[in-house]
C-alpha cells in the first residue's frame, strides 16, 4: 500500500570552512591557520589539511602550534564574513530544493523530498553537490537520510546514505557524540559503558531521563524519527526594486523624470517599511530596439525622501540616448542601509540636509571619493592634528578646539637661512625677501617618542608667529637640538 512520500533530509559539513574561504581568495602553499583571540591567548580557530597533518588541532594555542610547525602561516580568523559565507552557500544550495537552513556555523541542512529524482536519484545529486563544492575549493561532508538527526551524525561520522526506513539500522554503530548532545554527557555515557548509539536504544529510558534530563532522549528521538524536528529555511533577502512598462515609448527627459518619479514612490515606500534608505540606485530604461541604458546613482546619505532623490536623477538622464522611445523603466536599490525613523523636531539640523544633497550632486560628477573634509585627531603635532576622511562616509565634527592659534595653511617644513634662537630680522622665502616686523613665541612643541616620525628626527620645534613688514603672516620654527629655521605655515 503506498504511505506517502518520506521525508528526505541532507546535512552538509564543511568541517574547514572558515580557512578555506580565506584561502580561495589568497592560497597559499603549505600549513595554514587562523587564528583567535580567546580568554586573552591567541588560539586556533580553523585549519587546513596541511596544518591538520601536521597535528595541529583547533583550540590550540598559537605559540604552542608555532612551536610544532615553525613554517605555519596564519591570518585572524573573521567570524562574522564566515556566517555571511554560510548564507551564500544557503542561496547556492537552493538551486537543489527550497527547503534549506543553516546548520551551526558550518554547516547546511537540506529538505530533498521529492527533489532527488530531477538530479537522478539521492547518489547522483549528492556527488553533484560534491563535485561542485570541491570546484569551489570547499570540502564537505554529506549525509542523507529520513531525519535531520541522521543526516547531521551521518555527516560528522560515518559519511554515507541511510536507506528509506533504515535509519537505526544506519545509525547503531555511531558513537554517542552524534546525537548532538554535550560533550559532557557523552563522556559520562562514555564511562558508562554506553559507547554507540544501539548501546543507548537498548538501554533502559527511565534511569536516563532521570540522570541525564529529557534532552538526551529528546534527541535520540529527533534521530530516529520518532519525535518531528523542524528545518527553518533561510528567509530571502528582500529585494527593493520597482519596474513599470509603457504601452507607448516615451524620449523626453520630462516623461522620463515623470516615470522615475511614479516608481520612486512605491520603492521608498518600501524602504520606509523596512526601515531601509537607498545608498545607490540604479535606473534602467529599456529602449523599443531591446537595448538598454542605465543611471547609476550613489547618495551621500541613506534617503527615502522621493522629493530629494528625484532632482540628483536629472543631470545623468540628460546623458541618456532615448533612440527610437524607452518602452520600459526599472529602478533598484542595488545597496540600502538601515535608516530608522526620527521624531521630527522644530529645531534646525543646520542645513545637513542640504549638504548632504550638495555632496550628492557633485559625487554624480567627481565621485563621492574625492570629496573630503577635515576631521579633529587627538595630537598635538600640529600635522596630526587632523585627519582627512570621505565626506560621503564621515559625519561633520563639532567642537575643534586649540589651545593655540594655528595657521589655515600648513605645508611641510621649508628651510630658510638664519641662525640663533631668535626669528631673523630678515630673510628669503619663495624667492621673497621679507623682514620681521612683529614676533611672537617661542612655542615649544616636543615629538610624539611613541610613534615613528622621520619629520621630527631633529627633536623639539619652538614655534613664533612672525608678521612680516610686507605684510605674509607666517609660522617658524627653530630647532635647537639640530640648529635650523624652517618655514610650515601661514595665517591669513
Amino acid at each position: 500500500m503506498f504511505d506517502g512520500i518520506r521525508r528526505r533530509v541532507v546535512s552538509l559539513w564543511f568541517p574547514r570552512l572558515a580557512s578555506e574561504r580565506v584561502l580561495r581568495r589568497c592560497p597559499v602553499d603549505g600549513p595554514f591557520a587562523l587564528t583567535l583571540k580567546q580568554q586573552n591567548a591567541n588560539r586556533i580557530y580553523c585549519l587546513n589539511t596541511a596544518a591538520s597533518e601536521q597535528g595541529l588541532h583547533p583550540g590550540m594555542a598559537y605559540a604552542d602550534a608555532r612551536a610544532f610547525c615553525p613554517d605555519l602561516q596564519s591570518g585572524a580568523a573573521e567570524p562574522e564574513q564566515d556566517q555571511l559565507f554560510l548564507r551564500l552557500l544557503c542561496r547556492w544550495a537552493a538551486r537543489y530544493c527550497p527547503w534549506v537552513g543553516a546548520e551551526g556555523t558550518d554547516g547546511l541542512v537540506l529538505d530533498i523530498t521529492g527533489a532527488a529524482h530531477l538530479f537522478g536519484g539521492e547518489e547522483a545529486m549528492l556527488a553533484d553537490m560534491r563535485m561542485r563544492l570541491m570546484r569551489a575549493g570547499l570540502s564537505v561532508q554529506a549525509g542523507l537520510a529520513d531525519t535531520r538527526g541522521a543526516a547531521w551524525a551521518l555527516a560528522h561520522y560515518g559519511e554515507g546514505i541511510a536507506p528509506t526506513g533504515e535509519t537505526l539500522p544506519s545509525l547503531k554503530h555511531l558513537p554517542i557524540a552524534a546525537l548532538r548532545i554535550d560533550e559532557q554527557i557523552s563522556v559520562t555515557l562514555q564511562r558508562l559503558g554506553v559507547r554507540s548509539i544501539g548501546d543507548l536504544v537498548d538501554a533502559a529510558r527511565a534511569p536516563l531521563n532521570r540522570r541525564f534530563g529529557p534532552a538526551l532522549l529528546r534527541r535520540l528521538d529527533q534521530a530516529l524519527g520518532t519525535e518531528p524536528e523542524a528545518i527553518s529555511p533561510q528567509a530571502p533577502p528582500p529585494h527593493y526594486a520597482v519596474r513599470m512598462t509603457l504601452p507607448e515609448p516615451i524620449g523626453l527627459l520630462s516623461d522620463v523624470m515623470t516615470g522615475a518619479e511614479r516608481l520612486l514612490l512605491p520603492l521608498c515606500d518600501k524602504l520606509k517599511s523596512h526601515e531601509k534608505g537607498a545608498r545607490e540606485l540604479h535606473l534602467t530604461l529599456r529602449r523599443v530596439d531591446q537595448g538598454h541604458q542605465q543611471v547609476e546613482l550613489r547618495l551621500a546619505r541613506p534617503l527615502r525622501d522621493p522629493q530629494r532623490i528625484l532632482p540628483l536623477f536629472e543631470r545623468g538622464l540628460n546623458e541618456i540616448d532615448a533612440g527610437f522611445g524607452i518602452d520600459m523603466l526599472r529602478l533598484e536599490a542595488t545597496q540600502v542601509e538601515s535608516l530608522p525613523v526620527q521624531q521630527s523636531s522644530h529645531v534646525s539640523d543646520g542645513g545637513k540636509d542640504k549638504l548632504d544633497d550638495l555632496i550628492s550632486r557633485l559625487g554624480t560628477r567627481i565621485g563621492l571619493e574625492n570629496i573630503q573634509r577635515f576631521l579633529p585627531a587627538d595630537s598635538h603635532i600640529p600635522e596630526r592634528s587632523f585627519i582627512i576622511a570621505p565626506a560621503a562616509y564621515s559625519e561633520p565634527a563639532r567642537g575643534w578646539r586649540s589651545l593655540k592659534s594655528r595657521p589655515l595653511i600648513l605645508f611641510p617644513p621649508e628651510p630658510i637661512a638664519a641662525s640663533g634662537a631668535r626669528p631673523p630680522k630678515r630673510f628669503r622665502w619663495r624667492r621673497m625677501s621679507l623682514a620681521t616686523g612683529r614676533a611672537t613665541g617661542p612655542e615649544r612643541i616636543a615629538p610624539e617618542w611613541w610613534l615613528e616620525d622621520d619629520n621630527w628626527r631633529s627633536g623639539l620645534r619652538d614655534y613664533w608667529r612672525v608678521e612680516t613688514i610686507q605684510g605674509r603672516r607666517l609660522w617658524l620654527f627653530y630647532t635647537p637640538q639640530n640648529p635650523g629655521w624652517f618655514v610650515q605655515g601661514e595665517f591669513t
